[in-house]
């Protein structure tokens, strides 16, 4: 039975230690080193917050190649993190261009995407980089013009043994503040009406495309466990929480593990919808925010979600009952 491995992590651009605001050479080499340690390595990461080039991306960074993107370089120094603890393997990368936000015609101050890596035991079949799909709920927004746009990547993968999955990759915006609910509900994340508008809009592209019941939907969602957001994907949608249904964990007790932390806030906004063709086994390696031990610890604001699963075969799927 195929396999593979799944990471989904928002690396808030490779610049956690500047609190965001500029990438730098020693948060992506960690970043790399992390990835290259796991065992077995992943077969898909999917990597949200991601830039192509701008200042933000290459102030930090001095002796590049000219027009290197943010995404090459991560590839060059994850080529050098696996070659230098025994692995030999690369990794296929792709790159989903989200926003910029430009001085001038030129000048780029930042830029905004997403990105999915993959291993060569997966050859892709399509996929949307050329064109990512704008999830983004604008009509509310007084500004507009200024609103950061989301998308959704979509990269269809064919496996060495013939299986085929669709592969999703997002990032849901904030809340927005300037809505009533914003400063009156106890909780706030995945209960802004524009977030609602931005998941319905996701999932009607994946729908759209999907290929079959063999896809997953990974990032953040900026949404908590038991949301209107959640439960739309959850329960409407019937699109499986990987994460908690493996675990057997209810909203509240996901919504009490933490993959992300502001200040001392702490909070589970990353998840992996998915379909019923998959049926996942393990998320080893996957740690809550905050703890020390973990590999990943202190190098973004959010920890990596990593799953194993397996296809299922067409008796298996005959054999489940729709929720």
């Amino acid at each position: 039975m195929s396999e593979l491995r799944v990471l989904s992590y928002n690396v808030r651009y490779f610049g956690h230690g500047t609190r965001g605001l500029a990438s730098t050479p020693r948060a992506m080499r960690r970043i790399a080193d992390a990835v290259a340690l796991l065992d077995p390595l992943p077969d898909i990461v999917c990597l949200q917050e991601v830039e192509t080039t701008s200042l933000r991306s290459t102030l930090a960074h001095r002796g590049g190649e000219p027009g290197e993107t943010q995404l090459g370089r991560l590839l060059g120094m994850l080529e050098t993190a696996l070659r230098e603890v025994g692995k030999d393997a690369t990794y296929d990368a792709y790159y989903f261009p989200a926003h910029a936000y430009r001085l001038g015609a030129q000048a780029r101050v930042y830029t905004t995407g997403l990105a999915i890596l993959t291993l060569p035991t997966l050859s892709a079949i399509h996929h949307n980089a050329d064109g990512p799909e704008d999830i983004t709920h604008r009509r509310l927004h007084p500004m507009r013009g200024l609103k950061q746009t989301r998308i959704c990547a979509h990269l269809r993968l064919r496996h060495t043994a013939g299986d085929i999955i669709d592969i999703f990759n997002t990032h849901l915006s904030l809340p927005s503040t300037f809505s009533r609910e914003f400063w009156t509900l106890p909780r706030r994340m995945g209960y802004g009406k524009n977030q609602l508008e931005e998941a319905r809009n996701l999932a009607q592209f994946v729908e759209r495309e999907k290929s079959s019941e063999k896809f997953l939907i990974a990032g953040d969602f900026n949404s908590l466990p038991g949301s209107p957001v959640h439960r739309f994907l959850a329960e409407e949608c019937n699109y499986g929480d990987a994460f908690a249904r493996l675990h057997q964990l209810t909203n509240e007790e996901s919504t009490h593990w933490a993959t992300a932390g502001f200040m001392r806030m702490r909070m589970h906004l990353d998840h992996i919808f998915t379909g019923r063709g998959l049926r996942w086994v393990d998320f080893e390696d996957t740690h809550p925010f905050g703890d020390r031990t973990a590999m990943f610890h202190g190098l973004s604001d959010h920890m990596p979600l990593i799953g194993r699963c397996r296809f299922r075969t067409r008796a298996s799927l005959a054999s489940i009952s729709p929720r």
